[in-house]
């Protein structure tokens, strides 16, 4: 009897219907390599196709946002095709309104942005006065520069309450697509020490990936006062503002960081502050939680995150752009300014002073000999270009906010930071000994 089962075995192995599609395959292969082959030299060589060249494989590193972000912070870092513009934001509480206003014009100029954030502690109707009178200010209302925050909180100096009022405020000027270079944080016991045409003349001429900060490493007594205690900021849970809870219990020093501190008064770039607020690797958001229970938490946390950021580390300066009078060691509170410091203010190059009292004749003294402000007006700069004569105010008529007329100020801020770029030299900047 003849068997059959193996018939299609058989025939698998001898049958050649295979061979034609075979060759034909490899002949479109071989056609299709030739093709790219000569297509990736024609267009390395002006031609016309658009491929993808196989060095660009070769770093992987460009097809990652770390490298988007870098490559767009270094760009960003040296444009120099106008003069710069600056944000600042200027905090107050309970009865600093008019300081705050008195601030602001002393720091005005159109090329700028300002927010105003007046603490939850000032009750309504406060906030309401300081609201309409920036509406009613003729300037303000058509260069729509200057916010004040509607959304008020709760500010304790010494608790992250602080930081996050500034990245609110940072936040605020990158939503609504506002330009500027800088960031600057101001109190209403603040007042500066030259003009605003000053300070853009001086800051044309440097490169806009510098961050004043003054940084030094954690140590010493600050380790055990400020690192290892637990604190409770009661200004997120409470509606009334008292000083920060203490917990019994302490913490050893972190090892994923190093920990920095310095002084709360910053001069941060645009591209930092996004990268505080982006955060695209994570290091601003958990340092924002580690110091959520850190003593004097403004006094550390963007101090930490850029000396712990690659892209920025060497970008800092440390310096704070204040003259401060300390008190005696271990000099952690800043003496109130009079007219006796006046000469040393402006010895000092510092663009900005602290901390004053309320409507201290020496405020009176730095409007009249060094600012050339008159009471309840803006600083004079090229961008006014009004009749002087009398009592008018030259500022109520606006040119170009590119005309600057640098003074003595210029002289002596530039000074002050052509030493800073001295002594901070990259290999200088962030160390950790």
């Amino acid at each position: 009897m003849r068997k059959n089962g193996n018939s299609h075995s058989i025939r698998h192995f001898s049958d050649r219907r295979w061979r034609l599609p075979f060759f034909a395959s490899l002949l479109v292969s071989i056609t299709l390599f030739f093709a790219a082959y000569c297509g990736i030299f024609s267009s390395t060589n002006g031609g016309d196709l658009d491929l993808i060249s196989l060095a660009r494989t070769e770093d992987s590193s460009e097809y990652f946002l770390e490298s988007d972000f870098k490559n767009s912070y270094e760009k960003s870092g040296d444009s120099k095709m106008e003069a710069p513009r600056i944000a600042y934001l200027i905090s107050g509480t309970k009865g600093d309104s008019q300081r705050m206003r008195r601030t602001l014009q002393a720091v005005y100029h159109p090329r700028n942005q300002y927010i105003l954030h007046l603490d939850l502690e000032a009750p309504p109707r406060e906030r309401i006065d300081l609201t309409m009178s920036i509406k009613a200010d003729p300037t303000f209302r058509e260069l729509e520069n200057v916010r004040v925050m509607a959304q008020s909180n709760l500010v304790t100096y010494r608790g992250p309450t602080m930081i996050a009022s500034t990245l609110q405020a940072a936040a605020v000027l990158l939503k609504e697509g506002a330009q500027w270079d800088w960031f600057i944080n101001l109190s209403a016991s603040d007042y500066p020490l030259v003009t605003q045409d000053d300070m853009l003349h001086v800051f044309s001429n440097l490169t806009r990936n510098l961050n004043f900060i003054e940084h030094t490493q954690i140590m010493g007594w600050k380790v055990n006062q400020r690192a290892k205690p637990i604190i409770i900021d009661p200004g997120l849970y409470l509606s009334k503002k008292t000083d920060i809870f203490w917990t019994t219990q302490r913490r050893s020093l972190p090892t994923a960081f190093k920990l920095f501190t310095g002084s709360a008064w910053v001069m941060l770039t645009r591209s930092f502050l996004e990268y505080c607020i982006w955060g695209w690797d994570n290091l601003p958001r958990t340092l924002l939680m580690y110091y959520t229970n850190f003593v004097s938490s403004p006094e550390g946390y963007f101090h930490t995150v850029i000396c712990n950021t690659e892209e920025f580390k060497h970008t800092a300066i440390s310096h704070d752009l204040h003259y401060i009078a300390w008190d005696t060691p271990p000099k952690q509170h800043p003496r109130v300014l009079t007219i006796k410091d006046f000469d040393n203010m402006v010895k000092s190059g510092a663009p900005f002073a602290r901390k004053f009292a309320k409507n201290d004749p020496v405020l009176d003294k730095i409007d009249r000999e060094i600012l050339g402000r008159s009471e309840g007006g803006f600083v004079p700069g090229g961008w006014c270009i009004g009749n002087a004569e009398g009592d008018a105010d030259p500022c109520s008529l606006r040119g170009s906010d590119l005309m600057f007329r640098p003074g003595p100020g210029a002289e002596r801020l530039q000074g002050l930071v052509q030493t800073l770029l001295v002594e901070n030299t990259e290999d200088t900047r962030c160390v950790f000994h």
